[in-house]
């Protein structure tokens, strides 16, 4: 390894004495210069060079060719600055051997991680960068390894038809990859954008010679210009006599038959790719949206034919798709502002037909997600979101609050009303500040076929107590009970982990209203008898204690506590929480909580013996608080307990 690396740095002296001999480093810039790549190639002849190693050693030879081109010029406006006759100089043996050290570094890279795709693309680039002769070579390789990439195809074709001007390999080049990669999206769009460019290209040079005008892009300033010049042709009449303007048409007709060849050209080629591509992606409804935004950015015969035809089969393919109906009921807008159609009466107008387009939706389509792009169509019309225009005047806004409503109401009717719609439907009513008809729907749907969803529950019961504090922050007698009872409704029915927020809810709201909080309590208690327990995670017990101990006091709080600890299944997360109550109050010198931290943890182990986290906070709270001799004991007991257990102590400082 020693004799391959002192070679390749054998191989570079001329290089450094060129350098040296311009001075463009110094002998001890250069002494460093071997140093680093000395250590470099040292690392690319380890048995298992990292890629990060080739990394690093193109990007200190390409910093370090920077620095060289640098220097270069500066002493080349240096030689001028002192008068002396400016020169072309001859390239020498250092101006080509960086490059093509960086190109055989990347050469071993790639042979080295053939798969690696992100490092073949940097060696294209340098290659392209730099104009390397190599370029056609690599590229035949990384096709060659990577066949089935259609970025390779399109890097490959973009090069061919960019830089060496060869539409004729470029187009060989994308149809080897659509025959590779008939699936590809991206291969028959650019394919086809390639085409049209090319066409657009001749046109242009055309246009260069003086013998066509136009482009096949399509220009809305220049057709409102010529549009406006056609209604005002009387302003352009010539000054010359009917025999020029005669010949003046023909040639005008000459050119619009030479436009039209092009036209006609484009438009086969548009029908030959997209038969070709619906053909292969039969179910790709992006493809046929980008076909369609291509044809519209372009000028070509017959092109509302073809607009015609494209929408034709994507109705035919997608009727049952909702995204298809939500982007042709999107198209019509973008056709107002398409064609700059911005009063109030044309935008009602395309908001008109797209409300149609989904009202036809919803009955082929009669889905959850049709009914939400519809509302969420609607409410962008009353408050767009960042970054797009408003639409609709202030006027026109409460039709639409209507309309949306009527979308809500059409969904429940029709059974499409999912959790997610029947919480924004109820939140859009509280928004609108009317709350009692979103108690009312709220009321509707939580009796319905989504009584089980906490979501609404939660709504509806946020809802009857903004009512009820509306007007006064103490409720009545009447009020507090039927609160209560809605409370209980729901508490009773649901499992205590899936009804954690509306627990937390109700002890916060009856926290002053001593009658209401015991009987929440005695709810508490009956739901850890009926569910047990938590083991992890949320506790309604331990919630319930501490919300007492907050609002009541420890005395209150360790009889609560109590009280749940005789239950069948209290649960290890509130054996950890008292635990957690007492030690707190034990290392501020409470004695009594000292022992009631000891009656509780021999209180769990005597149930979660295993658990290895409760014997080492055993240990830890003897050892702070008690002697050594009860500190040795829960260690011997733990190492007797745990025995057969995966964790082993070793020590009691393991504990």
């Amino acid at each position: 390894m020693a004799d391959v690396v002192q070679y390749r740095l054998e191989r570079m002296v001329d290089e450094l004495d060129d350098l040296e001999r311009r001075g463009i480093f110094s002998r001890r810039e250069i002494a460093e210069i071997v140093k680093q790549r000395r250590k470099f190639e040292y690392r690319l002849k380890r048995p298992s060079p990292l890629k990060q190693d080739f990394i690093a050693y193109i990007d200190y030879e390409t910093q370090l060719d920077a620095l060289r081109r640098l220097r270069k010029k500066a002493a080349t406006r240096e030689l001028a600055r002192q008068g002396k006759k400016k020169t072309k100089t001859r390239k020498s043996v250092s101006d080509f051997a960086p490059v093509a050290r960086i190109m055989e570094i990347y050469r071993l890279a790639v042979m080295r991680y053939k798969g690696d795709v992100e490092l073949w693309f940097r060696y294209l680039e340098f290659c392209r960068q730099r104009k390397n002769g190599r370029m056609k070579k690599v590229l035949a390789q990384v096709i060659r390894f990577h066949p089935k990439l259609p970025g390779v195809w399109i890097y490959a074709a973009a090069w061919e038809f960019d830089h060496n001007l060869n539409v004729t390999a470029a187009r060989a080049l994308m149809q080897s990859g659509l025959r590779m990669c008939p699936n590809s999206e991206d291969l028959w769009v650019e394919y086809l954008r390639m085409e049209l460019t090319y066409i657009n290209k001749l046109k242009a040079r055309k246009v260069a010679l003086g013998e066509d005008k136009g482009t096949l892009v399509r220009d809305n300033k220049d057709a409102n210009e010529k549009q406006w010049k056609e209604e005002n042709k009387d302003l352009f009449m010539s000054l010359d006599d009917e025999e020029k303007e005669n010949n003046n048409h023909g040639s005008d007709e000459e050119s619009e038959k030479k436009l039209d060849l092009f036209s006609e050209h484009a438009s086969g080629i548009l029908k030959t790719i997209y038969s070709g591509a619906i053909q292969a992606l039969p179910s790709n409804f992006s493809l046929r949206k980008q076909f369609l935004e291509i044809l519209e950015a372009i000028e070509v015969t017959d092109s509302e034919e073809l607009r015609g035809e494209i929408l034709s089969d994507m109705k035919r393919d997608f009727s049952a798709d909702p995204e298809y109906w939500d982007w042709l009921a999107r198209l019509e807008m973008s056709d107002a502002s398409s064609t700059g159609e911005k009063n109030d009466d044309a935008m009602l107008s395309k908001l008109q037909n797209a409300a149609q387009v989904y009202e036809e939706a919803i009955k082929t389509v009669p889905s959850a997600m049709m009914f939400k792009l519809y509302i969420n169509f609607l409410l962008n019309l009353i408050a767009p979101e960042s970054g797009e225009a408003v639409v609709i005047s202030f006027n026109h806004s409460s039709n639409y609050i209507t309309d949306i409503l009527k979308v809500y109401e059409k969904a429940e009717t029709m059974g499409c009303l999912t959790e997610e719609l029947a919480c924004q439907y109820i939140s859009f009513y509280t928004q609108l500040g009317r709350l009692e008809e979103a108690k009312k729907v709220a009321e509707k749907l939580c009796s319905g076929k989504l009584s089980d969803s906490l979501q609404l529950w939660v709504l509806r019961v946020s809802i009857e107590i903004r009512l009820i504090t509306k007007n006064s922050l103490s409720p009545s007698k009447a009020d507090a009970l039927s609160i209560f009872e809605l409370f209980r409704t729901v508490l009773t029915k649901m499992s205590m982990s899936k009804a954690e927020s509306l627990w937390i809810m109700a002890l916060k709201f009856f926290g002053n209203q001593k009658k209401y909080f015991e009987k929440l309590i005695e709810l508490s208690v009956k739901a850890v008898v009926k569910y047990g327990g938590s083991e992890n995670g949320f506790s309604l017990s331990s919630a319930v204690v501490n919300f007492i101990l907050q609002k009541d006091g420890l005395k209150h709080a360790r009889e609560v506590y109590k009280r749940f600890l005789a239950l069948p299944h209290p649960g290890l997360a509130l054996y950890k929480n008292c635990i957690e109550l007492e030690s707190n109050l034990a290392s501020l010198g409470n004695e009594d909580s000292l022992v009631n931290a000891r009656k509780l943890y021999e209180a769990a182990l005597s149930t979660y013996d295993q658990d290895t986290s409760l014997w080492k906070d055993y240990h830890s709270l003897e050892t702070k608080l008690g002697t050594s001799e009860t500190a040795a004991a829960i260690y011997w007991r733990a190492r007797k307990s745990l025995k057969d257990s995966a964790v082993v102590f070793n020590s009691p400082d393991q504990l």
